[in-house]
């Protein structure tokens, strides 16, 4: 298969200080706030779950209404990830970062304000707006910023934001939450005034213009001249291995959102009190943060496709073994595992992708790829609150994440396939 190799460009015309993974100076600096970005974009993902409860009391939500409540952040996620995937491409990765942040901090803010559950959805649907641009802008910029030889290691570096930021949203809850019984889980919203007040402000002077991050060669003078989109991700050669990659996505996501945003719920209807199912929750994330160190190291040595099927079927496996009622320890590792495999697919994807595409089709690929997928997300939690409102019980959740897992290796031994046989 015939690969575009991309140059890390310094932002500043020269790499100064210490160097991660390749990467120094500004760029390394770059990288590194549009990580601390995403550890927000993963707060905000975990944090419903985590008051999912409060809600479902204060405003007497049933188990299908809160999976409804619960999906408008991830149809919102759906347009921000296909439109400002896009717009990365048009108008610069640091136009679409900026834009993603203000709009993610700005309407989670609100949401501690909502009166309603009504006023609650649309701040969340429009939030999901900004967390949908934010993966999908930030790893374009990531993967035009560093060596192409450490592309899949800094890609699974910056997803690991994702289990981080829910690993806080699960410790914080079990201090906020109790505080107040209405203003606890408000107060759990509040903190995204930190990525307003402190990462924008920064990422105004750091990120690099649409001008510093691509400099490029002769043989990219004709992809200026016309820049490519929809038409051409979907169209020739690339029709097929895109249809797949966000049908991999899709199944991936399902798993991983549904999971985060319904653990608590479900671990306090099979009888665990709220402290012990944040700790699972926690458990999940945590593992999803070791599943991006060990995917950093397997995408590199084994290549992202063949190490996603193995981690999606490892996961996939591990939700299995909660329909046999396991003891407490036994649950913790079987969770660790869920996120180490679900999560850990999810990067293996965006890195297989990032190093699949041209670098001017990159973000509009991811954010069709994230976009399509997030479907996925979306369907989630309202088919995780239908399956408890028809009175299935947990365990019939646990078999929806579990074989969602298990299709997302299928799709990746299927897509591995395909894009061997694809000619760029």
């Amino acid at each position: 298969m015939t690969r575009v190799e991309t140059q890390a460009p310094s932002a500043t015309g020269a790499s100064r200080g210490p160097a991660i993974l390749g990467v120094s100076g500004r760029n390394l600096a770059a990288v590194l706030l549009g990580w601390f970005f995403v550890v927000f974009d993963g707060y905000d993902l975990i944090v419903y779950g985590t008051v999912q409860g409060a809600l479902m009391s204060e405003w007497g939500l049933t188990p299908a209404q809160a999976g409804t409540v619960g999906s408008t952040a991830f149809l919102g996620m759906i347009i921000g990830a296909v439109f400002i995937g896009r717009v990365s491409d048009s108008r610069g990765r640091k136009f679409a970062v900026l834009a993603s942040v203000l709009v993610l901090s700005l309407f989670t803010l609100l949401c501690a304000f909502a009166p309603n559950p009504w006023l609650f959805g649309l701040f969340r649907l429009l939030a999901g707006i900004g967390l949908g641009g934010l993966v999908p802008s930030v790893n374009a910029m990531t993967s035009e910023l560093v060596p192409r030889r450490t592309l899949s290691a800094w890609a699974t570096v910056m997803m690991s934001g994702v289990p981080l930021g829910g690993s806080i949203a699960a410790v914080l809850a079990q201090f906020v939450l109790p505080l107040h019984p209405e203003w606890g889980w408000r107060a759990m919203f509040l903190f995204a005034i930190v990525p307003l007040i402190i990462g924008i402000p920064l990422a105004i002077r750091l990120l690099p213009s649409a001008g510093e991050l691509k400099r490029p060669r002769p043989a990219d003078q004709a992809a200026q001249r016309h820049q490519p989109g929809f038409k051409e991700l979907l169209g020739g050669n690339y029709r097929a291995v895109s249809v797949w990659f966000a049908l991999a996505t899709f199944v991936t996501l399902l798993a991983w959102y549904g999971l985060g945003t319904w653990l608590p719920k479900l671990m306090q209807t099979a009888g665990y009190d709220f402290g012990k199912a944040l700790n699972f929750t926690l458990a999940l994330n945590l593992g999803a943060v070791l599943g991006s160190v060990v995917t950093a190291w397997a995408g590199d040595r084994f290549g992202p496709l063949r190490s996603g099927v193995v981690a999606a079927g490892l996961a996939g496996v591990a939700l299995l073994g909660l329909l046999a009622g396991p003891p407490v320890a036994a649950v913790y590792l079987i969770l660790v595992l869920a996120g180490v495999g679900t999560h850990g697919t999810q990067i293996l994807i965006i890195a297989a992708i990032a190093t699949f595409y041209p670098s001017e089709l990159r973000g509009t690929a991811l954010g069709w790829a994230l976009g399509v997928g997030r479907i996925g997300a979306v369907l989630a939690p309202q088919l995780a609150g239908l399956l408890l409102s028809w009175d299935l019980g947990v365990a019939s959740n646990y078999l929806l994440f579990a074989v969602s897992a298990l299709l997302s290796a299928v799709s990746l031994v299927v897509l591995a396939a395909k894009s061997r046989t694809t000619r760029r």
